[in-house]
């Protein structure tokens, strides 16, 4: 929710009637792009899951193995591109997370009123993802036309920590 003002003689007015502090929204369910989520972050996804009893659903073209919980299930869809980011969109509600390494599900996310994290602790915002975007724009362009840029770094325990810490962040709001 974005709130407006109103220019009156060179001053900004908020109307009075509108609540200017937000309060974030809950996170209501955790969404996992799962087919390229690494082991131990789906690992810690299910602990957290657990721990502060909301739902978890790992969005996959393969079938997964999952533990048994009340909280935690798996969906598999077809094979396809961009099958599971699809479904991840459409069932998305406005406060959900989504666990994605995928900047363009990210910035669908984000527009949609989600909250998107990816697997080395990175939360993607409004402020960020337009850059992440053409970051990645750029260099899809720079590998078509033979350049090697290389693939990202293994995850780190450095990563695991900090998408562990960046979790519990938004999970006690």
């Amino acid at each position: 929710m974005r709130f407006f003002t109103v220019s009156c003689n060179g001053r900004l007015y908020t109307p009075r009637h509108l609540n200017t502090h937000i309060t974030p929204m809950p996170i209501k369910q955790i969404w996992v792009d799962a087919d390229a989520c690494p082991k131990v972050i789906k690992e810690i996804l299910y602990r957290a899951a657990e721990r502060v009893k909301i739902p978890l659903i790992l969005v996959a073209n393969q079938p997964l193995q999952v533990p048994g919980s009340r909280y935690i299930r798996s969906m598999q869809v077809a094979h396809g591109f961009d099958v599971a980011d699809n479904h991840i969109v459409q069932q998305l509600d406005a406060g959900d997370l989504v666990i994605t390494a995928d900047i363009p599900l990210a910035a669908e996310v984000i527009d949609k009123g989600g909250k998107a994290l990816n697997p080395r602790g990175e939360l993607y915002t409004e402020d960020n993802i337009r850059q992440r975007l053409s970051m990645r724009d750029f260099m899809e362009t720079l590998r078509g036309s033979g350049i090697d840029t290389g693939g990202p770094a293994a995850l780190s325990h450095a990563d695991r920590q900090a998408f562990a810490n960046q979790l519990d962040r938004l999970l006690i709001k």
